[in-house]
């Protein structure tokens, strides 16, 4: 597996292990197996309510803890500095675990106003040691900008929606300047349309892997950190067998071309989403 070092040193793998809709004790096998598997990167939310499943994977996992990346986010409902530094030591407790590697806000909510100080619970948090790294998911750069401008602190990871409808061209280049690395939530796109796209499987053909494996691929080598799901044993090595080949630039533009201004799975949109 290779990897990214953050701004802050931590150092990260190129893919992570999505673990939305992972609970309960199938949740806990399935992330043992990714363990197994070769993964380190497990992306967890407190809104996943499987936090407990993810300390009790690692807790299975032959994989030492030093040598996994536990990440959880805030929930929007839980923004305000009080409750903000409250639901971190929940989702500690949730997880049975003395520190996460990655906290992230989940959502900027910006109709309620309340990331700032939010944003200022995750730096305490972190010099307390109850957290290694944090980051955002889903700021656009207005929400960036203000918290560099009242707090001073960049998040050293921004997770957005990206894949081959939504390539988050102008954010990529954004985050990049502000070395902020760009995380990929729905990386695969959710969806068959995307899976079945008759360019990206010609290009599968090429290189003999399958659409999925490109798509990972032209993420990686857009400088970003793809987080798929999968459940089975056969998807959980293929999504990480994709560093032994390298798609051409007229590849990569290729699938650069297939976004749409419109192209996210359901229409939330940082600036006026609120999840709670």
């Amino acid at each position: 597996m290779e990897t990214y070092q953050l701004r802050d040193g931590l150092i990260i793998p190129k893919v992570g292990f999505g673990t939305y809709k992972l609970n309960g004790l199938g949740g806990v096998n399935t992330m043992v197996q990714a363990l197994s598997n070769g993964y380190r990167l497990l992306d967890s939310a407190f809104n996943y309510e499987n936090e407990g499943a993810v300390g009790e994977a690692i807790r299975r996992s032959e994989v030492p803890r030093s040598e996994i990346i536990a990440t959880s986010k805030l929930p929007g409902r839980h923004q305000t500095h009080v409750a903000a530094i409250q639901t971190i030591q929940e989702s500690l407790l949730r997880a049975g675990l003395d520190y996460y590697d990655l906290y992230l806000i989940h959502w900027p909510n910006p109709l309620e106003d309340h990331y700032v100080e939010a944003w200022q619970a995750l730096i305490e948090a972190q010099k307390f040691g109850l957290i290694r790294s944090i980051g955002v998911c889903n700021f656009l750069p207005e929400h960036l900008d203000r918290l560099e401008k009242e707090t001073g602190v960049l998040p050293v990871i921004n997770q957005v929606e990206l894949h081959p409808h939504f390539n988050q061209a102008e954010q990529r280049a954004y985050n990049q300047s502000k070395g902020i690395l760009t995380q990929d939530w729905s990386p695969l796109g959710r969806a068959s349309e995307i899976l079945n796209n008759p360019i990206i499987s010609e290009i599968a053909e090429k290189y003999a892997k399958n659409v999925g494996q490109v798509i990972l691929r032209w993420e990686v080598q857009l400088g970003t950190a793809p987080i798929p799901k999968a459940s089975s044993k056969v998807r959980q090595l293929g999504n990480i067998d994709i560093f032994d080949f390298a798609l051409t630039e007229a590849e990569m533009e290729k699938i650069n071309q297939l976004s749409k201004p419109d192209g996210r799975l359901k229409n939330q949109d940082p600036s006026t989403y609120q999840e709670f």
